[in-house]
């Protein structure tokens, strides 16, 4: 599971997603193992983001299903979600407080 979450992240930073952040949920009462949180610069960058995983991960990785807006994108990778998103919805929807507290309940 490091490897696949180290070659997304390395994906993504090589692709200039910027506050590349990684959660391990594993052994919680969430519907993944692992969620992987990004800021792309723009709505065009967010969803070129998405263009650059799908070339470089696949066929290693199989994409179940992606929502697609022009200021989020959301990718299912089975036991990892993967969101890019503007700083403006980043901020907005403070993913990070929520999944951070239920990565933290794990360790204690």
């Amino acid at each position: 599971m490091q490897e696949r979450i180290e070659k997304i992240s390395a994906v993504l930073d090589k692709n200039k997603a910027e506050n590349i952040e990684v959660f391990d949920l594993r052994d919680k009462d969430y519907f993944v193992d692992q969620v992987v949180i990004a800021t792309s610069l723009n709505a065009k960058h967010t969803e070129a983001l998405l263009n650059y995983m799908k070339n470089d991960l696949e066929p290693k990785e199989t994409f179940l299903g992606t929502d697609v807006s022009d200021e989020w994108v959301v990718a299912d990778l089975g036991d990892v979600l993967i969101h890019i998103m503007t700083a403006e919805y980043r901020t907005k929807y403070n993913m990070e407080e929520f999944l951070g507290e239920l990565a933290q309940d794990r360790k204690d």
